[in-house]
């Protein structure tokens, strides 16, 4: 199914709205403003999207979070950001010094609850606006090489909503990326839904 460059607007301001409303949620957790925002969404399969990402990670090793959603729509939605970065967004958001083994202990559990916010931030725009059940699982941590996280999860055909997200901490000065992933296996029942409410959403 192609997407139309008004569907993919669309996507576009559901994901800004599940972000904003992660970023609102960040900021109480951290003594300093996070701002977020969408930068880019595209539609992609997964080996494309392997493509755009490798010039920018190639070999690095990733910080991934990951929830499978089911219900109106299913499939799997990922948080991928570099581990240099989520090692200091934990030092942010917990005290603890970059690079001490407290940090080391705590950077699961941190970042797991990031994943959480900001997907289920997400998520729960995409099913409120377009007025679908989702279901989530727990989120699973796991540090991986870009390649291993994106192809061997996925099948190189497979649908996928990617969403490069920045985000910046003010007064700390620090600027990173943030990669949201969706694998959407109803992906055409999801468009439909999207054009049913368009006149919402627009």
């Amino acid at each position: 199914m192609n997407v139309t460059a008004e569907e993919l607007d669309a996507l576009q301001e559901l994901i800004n709205i599940g972000v904003g409303r992660a970023a609102s949620l960040l900021n109480e957790m951290v003594d300093s403003h996070i701002r977020l925002k969408i930068p880019v969404v595209k539609v992609l399969t997964a080996a494309d999207a392997y493509q755009e990402l490798a010039t920018r990670f190639h070999d690095q090793t990733l910080a991934s979070v990951k929830l499978r959603f089911t219900g109106s729509f299913y499939g799997t939605a990922s948080l991928i950001f570099p581990t240099d970065s989520a090692s200091t967004l934990v030092a942010v958001l917990t005290g603890e010094k970059p690079g001490s083994v407290d940090l080391d202990a705590v950077k699961i559990g941190t970042l797991s609850e990031i994943g959480n916010i900001v997907i289920n931030g997400v998520m729960g725009s995409l099913s409120n606006v377009l007025k679908k059940h989702l279901n989530y699982t727990l989120p699973v941590y796991l540090e991986d090489t870009l390649e291993n996280l994106l192809l061997s999860a996925y099948e190189s055909d497979s649908k996928i909503l990617l969403a490069q997200a920045s985000f910046t901490i003010e007064r700390l000065e620090i600027i990173g990326d943030i990669i949201l992933i969706f694998l959407v296996g109803t992906f055409d029942a999801l468009i439909n839904a999207m054009n049913d409410e368009i006149g919402i959403i627009q």
